[in-house]
């Protein structure tokens, strides 16, 4: 992907696009490689990056959602384990089977646990991957060798998806633009364009050049998150709104803590959630919380309680009680919950919702990764309808997304490239010097930072070390190290001076000092 050449088709195309989609993350994306699909022309502005906000910060997995099937929400269930063995067919560098544990300590919990996830069988029915079975409490601590012994009766395993959000993400932009559509980021909408009281296009600015550029289209779709109710009042200043926020808190920590091949399930918080302990890219990543917030941010903080209560809850399962010290990074992303202010966050649905504006805006809220796909099919089958397309058929239920691969094997952070880990290695050879490790605490090497800026569009130093690898979250202070390398790295590819290459150090440390506790920063 090249930005350069995406903002010239845009400008190239006076007469305009079939599907303007304003949004870059998983909802956005999935909208727009599902209309490019279809044969539409297709084009997809992003305000920052690619998965700037809610698309990056994840738990990691792809899943059905058991405190989906304990509220009741049997159909969305259902459709999350139809559309969880679709991603694995159709992205298998990007998507694996991943072991879960339950701990069982109670007498009751295995049968009652053990209840629930056959349940969970069932509903996947077909798309089920391996059923869920009750083990021994040997077997337990051998998936789980640091798992608190003392009154560990056994445990249920089962099986979801886990995968890399951001490059999946990086991934879907890739298919758009294969399939012929224009993803471009830094780009941000500032007002719509009408005629005869019927949106027709947008106002959009370059945010690195600060030039606009009038993007027309026969439909608009908003998938802007968070922000979709700032967006709907773009367009009808009166729009109620219907976004409420939550704020779901991870920390990363050593793998020492969770060495074994499978993750931790935490059946119930004190406050009633669900939480988990997953190996992640030689990591273990601790999460989530549930905290309404009022203020919505590209950029959200962890709380101060929400780390508290994660190292609590971990600490009452593992052998070793994890402390603030432990923490590699600490990161927050922003859920957009569709449902009533002032009811408590955790029991808003995750199920999607559309809107479509008297002027023809169709607004496509909620949501969570595992069903991106299937949301773009509907957000689409509504565009079609409120733009008087002719309806087109879904072709996404079998579209190998960009860098498919049958030859994946394991899960380590080369597989994310799929099958171009084989242009990758190619540059690297070429370059023996691009082939140096970036830090001995990070599997990344200098050849990738090159990789992002050529193909995957990466343009600041965030870009690279936050979304393209995941640098900053494995480990924010060795992240905060190698900087300085690529940023020059970044400057050579895009022919910039010193004085940006300065600032983009900066802009990191800025940033990054906020997925550190207080004591870090001083």
């Amino acid at each position: 992907m090249n930005r350069d050449e995406s903002l010239k088709r845009i400008r190239e195309s006076p007469a305009g696009w079939d599907f303007l989609v304003i949004g870059g993350g998983a909802t956005g994306l999935g909208a727009a490689v599902e209309a490019a699909a279809r044969g539409y022309r297709t084009v997809l502005v992003e305000q920052s990056d690619f998965a700037k906000a809610t698309s990056s910060r994840s738990t990691k997995l792809i899943h059905g959602g058991l405190r989906y099937l304990r509220q009741g929400n049997l159909f969305l269930v259902r459709e999350s384990m139809s559309e969880r063995s679709l991603l694995l067919q159709n992205a298998p560098h990007l998507v694996h089977p991943l072991s879960f544990i339950v701990p069982n300590y109670a007498w009751w919990e295995g049968p009652y646990y053990g209840a629930g996830l056959k349940l969970y069988d069932l509903l996947a029915g077909k798309f089920r991957w391996n059923r869920s079975r009750r083990i021994s409490r040997e077997e337990v601590l051998e998936h789980l060798p640091t798992l608190q012994t003392r009154g560990l009766r056994g445990g249920i395993r089962y099986f979801d998806g886990q995968f890399d959000d951001a490059r999946l993400a990086i991934c879907l932009a890739q298919t758009l633009e294969n399939l012929g559509g224009v993803p471009v980021n830094y780009t941000r909408v500032e007002s719509f364009l009408k005629e005869n009281g019927r949106v027709c296009g947008v106002m959009a600015r370059d945010m690195e050049t600060g030039q606009s550029h009038e993007v027309r289209a026969r439909a608009i779709v908003n998938a802007t998150g968070v922000f979709s109710d700032t967006v709907r009042r773009m367009d009808d200043p009166q729009a109620p709104g219907v976004i409420t926020v939550s704020q779901g808190t991870h920390v990363v920590l050593d793998k020492s803590f969770l060495p074994g091949d499978s993750a931790l399930m935490i059946p119930s918080t004190d406050d009633g959630r669900l939480l988990f302990a997953i190996p992640w890219n030689d990591r273990t990543l601790v999460g989530t919380t549930d905290t309404p917030v009022r203020e919505t941010s590209l950029e959200p903080r962890p709380f101060h309680e929400e780390i508290e209560f994660l190292l609590r809850h971990a600490g009452r399962y593992l052998a070793g009680q994890p402390v603030k010290r432990d923490i590699l990074s600490a990161f927050a992303g922003l859920r957009p919950l569709v449902g009533v202010r002032g009811r408590s966050t955790a029991g808003l649905s995750r199920a999607h919702t559309l809107l479509v504006s008297a002027s023809g805006l169709v607004t496509i809220a909620g949501g969570k990764w595992t069903t991106y796909r299937r949301m773009g099919e509907e957000t689409v089958n509504a565009a079609e309808r409120a733009a008087g397309l002719p309806a087109r058929t879904s072709r996404t239920k079998d579209l190998r997304l960009h860098g498919w691969s049958n030859e994946i094997q394991g899960a380590s952070h080369w597989t994310v490239y799929g099958d171009d880990s084989r242009r990758l290695g190619v540059l690297l050879k070429e370059n023996i010097e691009l082939d140096k490790p970036l830090h001995p605490r990070l599997p990344y090497c200098a050849g990738e930072v090159v990789w992002a800026v050529r193909q995957e569009m990466a343009r600041t130093v965030e870009d690279v070390l936050a979304r393209r690898t995941r640098a900053l979250l494995l480990d924010t202070r060795a992240s905060v190290e190698i900087a300085p390398a690529v940023a020059a790295l970044i400057a050579k590819e895009l022919g910039c001076d010193t004085q940006w290459e300065k600032e983009q150090i900066f802009a990191f440390r800025t940033l990054a000092s906020r997925y550190l506790l207080e004591r870090d920063t001083a």
